[in-house]
């Protein structure tokens, strides 16, 4: 007689799923951008790319989301009815062939810019990001220099531990900073001039 623990098919362990996982993908640095596109086309986590590097983003909070939402619907009421268009993550944004960024919010002043791609952007008039608790250089450093190289001519920094709101702006090859405001303050952006946003009523969203 065969017991109900014999007849168990025994699932592989993490290491071993790890190990199949390893002989299957390509090594980092060694994954091409189209295999970076299938790959992404099918998960729902973020991931992006840098020169056959892929980097794996920590799952949002509760908090980062409801700053992301209030910001995207104060952005969308103004842009969408001009004809332009604002999208939040996951959206991919090609920075040059072999980079890929995944902004948390991303906008075009024409929804028929030539850049809006359907399977990813090929640039934006506005990119945002919730700084991330767990890797703070990343939004704060690493994709400042990001997005002045792909030409994106602002970029807002919203950063929930500072509670702090930066606004960027492109001059040449690099960022200048055109605010950063606190509490009390509004951010306004240099693209869109009539757009301004309190401070304290973005880190209060909830």
């Amino acid at each position: 007689m065969v017991s109900a623990t014999q007849s168990t098919t025994e699932l592989p362990s993490g290491q071993e799923w790890k190990e199949v996982l390893e002989q299957i993908l390509p090594p980092q640095g060694e994954w091409s951008e189209e295999e970076y596109l299938v790959l992404t086309d099918h998960r729902n986590r973020l991931v992006e790319f840098t020169d056959g590097c892929l980097e794996v983003l920590p799952m949002p909070t509760d908090k980062h989301q409801s700053v992301l939402q209030f910001l995207f619907l104060a952005f969308f009421r103004l842009v969408q009815p001009r004809g332009g268009k604002v999208h939040f993550a996951p959206l991919r944004l090609r920075i040059r062939p072999g980079k890929f960024r995944e902004p948390d919010l991303l906008l075009l002043l024409s929804a028929a810019d030539s850049r809006r791609q359907n399977r990813f952007w090929l640039g934006a008039d506005l990119a945002l990001e919730v700084v991330s608790e767990e890797k703070p250089e990343r939004d704060l450093v690493d994709k400042r220099g990001d997005y002045a190289e792909a030409h994106v001519p602002e970029y807002w920094i919203v950063n929930p531990q500072t509670e702090t709101i930066t606004v960027l702006r492109l001059r040449g090859d690099a960022y200048e900073e055109a605010g950063i405001h606190r509490r009390g303050e509004s951010a306004a952006s240099m693209l869109l001039p009539d757009f301004s946003i309190a401070v304290a009523a973005v880190f209060d969203a909830d």
